[in-house]
Formats: C-alpha cells, structure tokens, sequence
C-alpha cells in the first residue's frame, strides 16, 4: 500500500473502529521507539485503556516481541524514523493494518552526551537526524493520513504527541546535542499545531523527567550513568551508582518518572479537545515553569 492507498482507505475506513473500552476505547494508534523503554510502557498503557497499537521500531525482532507480550491489539511494523521512506512506509503500512491513525506517538529518540570538545559532528548529527528530523517527517506523513481522515468526517479529531524531555525546558551540561533537539522539536510543536488545528489535528510535546530503570539511563555499557560518569558531568562521582544518587536528589518527589507517568500526560492531551501546541511537564518538579 502507497500513501496515495492509504490516504482512500484510511478515509473509508473512518468509522471502522475496534468496540474497546477504556479512555482511548476504539482509538487506533503508532507509538516509535516502542520495542522498550518509555515507548513499550507508554503502548503498554495504551493497550490497556483500548487502543490498537503498533510498536514501531528500527529492532524488528525486539519490535516484534514487545508486541506478542502486549497482546492481539499490538503488532510490530519496523522503521527508521531519520529515513522519509522508511517513515512513508511505516505510516501506509500501519493504515493496511490498522485501518487508521487516530494517534501517533513520536517517541523513539537517541542521546549522545558530551563536552564541546569530544562532540563530533557526526554524532551531533545523527541525535539531530533521529530527534528533529525524525519528529518533522512522522508529522510529515501522519498528518497525510489525519488530514483525509477529517476530510472524510469533519467530526474528526486526531493527536499527534511527541516525548519530548525535560531537556527541551531547561539547557543541560554536556548534553547539548540532546537538549538542542528537544528545544527545537518544541518549536515543531508549536508550528505544526499552527498549522493543523484547520483539520481538527492536535499537536503536543510531554516533557518526561528521567526514565532510571529504563535501558537510555541504566544500561552499563552505554547508558547515562555509565557515559555521565566517563565525561566528568557529575562532579565528584566515582561510580554509576553516584550519578545516579546525583540525579535522584535533584528532584522533590524522589523517583524517576515511569512510563504511566507519561501515559497519563498523553491521555490528557488526547482528552481535551482545548489544548495544542503545548509543552507539559512530568518532572516530578525537577522543572518547575513559571
């Protein structure tokens, strides 16, 4: 199936919805970044409250497992989201299997930390080609498919919501590349809310504080604590297990934020049809706005 097919069956198929119930009852939805981490526990909350999810990953095989522990209502597609075709691909496919996108999660992201100094040009790159222009060419394609939905039915109402970071609030020692690609995929937000509030389209950014027992900060070999440790961030650390300490301090509620913590940010601006372009905060008070 090519855009052009998914566009017409995407618009046929606008109220062919699965009868499940819960606060996404019915709503059929593409998470990236999902075969683990923030993506498979969002998808995971998702499921539970009744939509239809596809976990879209580059792993296909992690992809596809994730899937077959999430249940009949998940399936696995596989995707590049720093490559336009690959994403193309990704969104037609997802219309062939679901039958629709009533939501689309960009979530999958990369992070290469590092002073100035040690920061090569291709790795400051490549966290751009998967953070930004990752998050413009989903938006790109999903919006194709949202915007022929509401052109079927004017009733229509889709979402388009990006994890972005508490890294796209406030600027961050050593993790520019990172911290430069959440900012700027704020600015995306904004526009791209602008832009397709005409077609009943809402786009919004949560902005999740630090996933700890996820594989981006705890794995040991290339994890958060193990590089924040190796590049000096944390002053004084000795062990990953310092850095960790370090950043469990920095905020009031002494956890990481998990998975449902987001979840419950995405229901929300799924929720309410009076809110786009929007950058909410799940820091456990880490980042406070003013």
């Amino acid at each position: 199936m090519n855009m052009e097919q998914a566009k017409r069956a995407a618009a046929e198929r606008i109220h062919d919805r699965p009868a499940t119930a819960g606060r996404l009852g019915g709503k059929l939805a593409v998470v990236t970044g999902a075969a683990q981490g923030f993506g498979f526990g969002i998808a995971k909350e998702m499921l539970r409250e009744g939509a239809s999810v596809v976990i879209a990953d580059i792993n296909t095989e992690q992809a596809e497992k994730a899937a077959a522990e999430l249940g009949s209502r998940a399936s696995a597609l596989t995707v590049d989201v720093g490559d336009p075709v690959s994403v193309e691909a990704l969104v037609a496919a997802a219309v062939d299997e679901l039958g629709g996108i009533d939501i689309f999660v960009s979530n999958a992201g990369v992070l290469t930390a590092g002073p100035l100094e040690l920061m090569t040009a291709k790795d400051f790159e490549f966290v751009t080609r998967i953070n930004y222009t990752g998050y413009f060419l989903c938006v790109k394609y999903a919006s194709m498919i949202m915007k022929a939905q509401f052109e079927a039915d004017s009733t229509k109402w889709s979402d388009i919501v990006q994890v972005n970071s508490k890294s796209g609030l406030e600027g961050s020692r050593a993790n520019f590349a990172y911290s430069g690609s959440k900012f700027g995929g704020i600015g995306l937000t904004q526009s791209f809310a602008l832009e397709l509030a005409a077609y009943q389209i809402k786009v919004n950014s949560i902005c999740p504080g630090n996933y700890y027992d996820g594989p981006l900060w705890s794995d040991p070999a290339n994890g958060l604590f193990a590089q924040y440790l190796k590049t000096g961030k944390v002053p004084h650390a000795k062990t990953a297990a310092d850095v960790r300490e370090h950043y469990l301090s920095k905020s009031p509620i002494k956890r990481g934020c998990l998975p449902e913590d987001v979840a419950k940010a995405l229901f929300y601006c799924v929720e309410q049809r009076y809110e786009t372009g929007q950058a909410v905060p799940v820091t456990g008070g880490q980042v406070m706005l003013p």
